[in-house]
């Protein structure tokens, strides 16, 4: 007979153990993920809506909103369940079913902390490319050909 074993299931951990700190979870999660729905619906159909907004900044913007949106709508409700209904387990289908993030939300922060940031920081060396002198002076350091007067 050989060794082997299923997961059928994981063993979630309590946040409370008497019916009244339940409750209070359940209300406290209700709660915020309200807050956290409205908030990114704002931001998505202020995004979506305003034409000034349709930069790159916005973009990755609206794509943290939409995904802390996935993720709120497929944890949230879970953990809120568990609460009200006082269940410690999730079926091993039931957590494989949980959509994956489709990006990761700090790389898209950190793309528009570098969109936003980046450009103004190089405007005064882009500025000084402009000048005819000075672009005169690094084509002849790149060719290597210098004038002697």
């Amino acid at each position: 007979m050989s060794n082997s074993s299923s997961i059928s299931h994981f063993l979630l951990l309590p946040l409370a153990d008497t019916r009244q700190l339940q409750l209070l979870h359940f209300c406290l999660f209700l709660g915020i993920s309200l807050a956290a729905l409205l908030a990114n619906g704002l931001i998505i159909s202020a995004v979506a809506c305003g034409h000034l907004l349709h930069t790159p900044m916005f973009f990755f913007l609206l794509n943290l909103a939409l995904t802390d949106l996935g993720s709120i709508c497929t944890t949230v409700p879970k953990a809120m369940h568990n609460s009200l209904w006082d269940t410690r387990n999730i079926s091993y289908q039931g957590c494989a079913a949980q959509p994956p993030s489709i990006s990761s939300p700090s790389l898209d922060l950190a793309l528009s902390v570098l969109y936003s940031v980046v450009p103004p920081a190089l405007n005064p060396l882009i500025y000084s490319l402009r000048n005819q002198e000075l672009k005169a002076a690094v084509w002849r350091l790149i060719t290597g050909h210098f004038q002697k007067h």
